[in-house]
């Protein structure tokens, strides 16, 4: 079997030390490294014969904890993705945008612990954003705009892996467990084709507390995969979902590559690929794009 074993470093003598310690590594799993190639500054793409993925990514994980490189393993052929799914807060931008609001509220230690333990899927989603909303009531509409003004940017690598997919004929679409307000924004910043989230209710000048029904949560965002791939007539397996809480994790199963950025422990145990280390480009990395090909204006 081929497989694509990509390797993103802060720079490109750390990928070359992680293609040594890779190598013999492989070769105690009858796997062998062929063809290794320069993707950009500090990522190697490798051809892989001889085991399966699933072989290949133990080895690899195994041999590259705590070198500070990435790594994804997966068949070679169909690695660039159609469709692009991300989540928003911590994924795509730098905060969780509720967090951010219960600061002007007052009220973020007691809305931050919440949202910590609910990434964790330690509670329910649904349940848990319903208390957080309800800590926001009387929340001026205009502390909304400040708090993407003053606290929100794009991670880095963001606007340039959604704008070389949208370039190479892909599509993607923010969804996420957040809200409309700051999706829309973000979507429009990053170049997303698409965004849904939910809807936080307001009075006219301040927020009620409540949020609209049915709120957008885990199955919610594996149902905008399906219906995405679907509308797009495409199989999941020509899919890329990204994200980081444990509402990813339905998404992040089901899609062809699904991948865990800076994720909770939950999650990194079941995406196919972690970015622990690089910006988002490593997503571009992983599907075999090179660093010219990249869309950066």
């Amino acid at each position: 079997m081929q497989i694509a074993l990509t390797l993103v470093g802060p720079d490109s003598d750390a990928a070359a030390k992680a293609l040594a310690t890779l190598t013999p590594a492989l070769a105690g799993v009858h796997a062998r490294v062929k063809e290794p190639r320069t993707l950009g500054p500090g990522a190697l793409d490798l051809l892989v014969e001889g085991a399966d993925v699933a072989v290949v990514r133990t080895a690899a994980e195994a041999a590259l904890a705590g070198s500070g490189v990435d790594a994804c393993a997966q068949p070679w052929d169909g690695r660039k993705k159609r469709l692009l799914v991300a989540d928003m807060d911590s994924t795509i931008i730098n905060v969780e945008c509720i967090d951010e609001l219960a600061d002007f509220a007052g009220v973020k230690d007691k809305v931050s612990e919440i949202t910590e333990r609910a990434m964790r899927g330690e509670l329910d989603f649904e349940g848990a954003l319903r208390e957080r909303v309800g800590m926001l009531k009387g929340l001026p509409l205009g502390d909304l705009q400040r708090a993407y003004d003053e606290r929100v940017r794009l991670n880095p690598g963001a606007r340039t892996l959604v704008r070389t997919m949208s370039a190479n004929g892909g599509r993607a679409v923010l969804v996420s467990g957040g809200f409309t307000f700051f999706t829309s924004r973000v979507a429009h910043a990053a170049g997303f084709a698409a965004n849904r989230a939910n809807t936080l209710n307001e009075d006219g000048s301040a927020l009620t507390g409540t949020v609209g029904e049915p709120i957008l949560g885990r199955e919610a965002k594996l149902a905008a995969l399906k219906e995405e791939a679907a509308g797009m007539g495409i199989e999941l397996s020509q899919t890329l979902a990204v994200g980081d809480g444990a509402n990813d994790l339905a998404m992040i199963e089901a899609a062809g590559l699904g991948v865990a950025y800076r994720a909770k422990p939950i999650v990194a145990a079941q995406a196919d690929a972690k970015v622990d280390h690089a910006d988002l480009t490593a997503l571009l990395y992983f599907q075999g794009y090179r660093a010219e090909e990249f869309v950066t204006d």
